[in-house]
């Protein structure tokens, strides 16, 4: 079983969109093979190949509004800029809840990234590109 400590570790070299495959890869590594980000307030599961989980919170993170109308539109442009490294995590989780998404579940056996709104729909599915 992984630690939060380790978690934390690899969460500390992420400064962009652009680092998250490494950061992922990372992660697997030591045994994590999903993670669910709820948006409104940044909370982490991460879970391992037992169902074991483990919860991790940033420890600066205002609450956000999850918009209740949801637009797969607005989440692609924020992914977009984030993914090139334009704005860093907060901000993009600030237009993500603009943008209606409620969580995202990192499926890290099949390497997708999927957003989902507060209806549990899904409104964009990613791969994850290999670092």
């Amino acid at each position: 079983m992984f630690s939060l400590e380790e978690i934390k570790a690899a969460e500390s070299k992420i400064k962009t969109g652009a680092d998250f495959p490494k950061f992922i890869q990372e992660i697997k590594a030591i045994g994590v093979v999903r993670n669910d980000v709820y948006v409104s307030n940044g909370l982490s599961i991460y879970f391992d190949d037992e169902d074991n989980a483990q919860q991790a919170s940033p420890e600066e993170y205002p609450s956000l509004i999850v918009n209740d109308e949801s637009s797969a539109a607005k989440l692609e442009h924020a992914l977009k800029i984030h993914q090139q490294g334009e704005t860093d995590y907060f901000t993009f989780c600030k237009q993500a809840a603009d943008a209606g998404v409620e969580k995202w579940v990192i499926d890290l056996g099949h390497m997708t990234c999927t957003y989902l709104d507060t209806e549990g729909n899904e409104l964009v599915k990613e791969k994850i590109p290999t670092a």
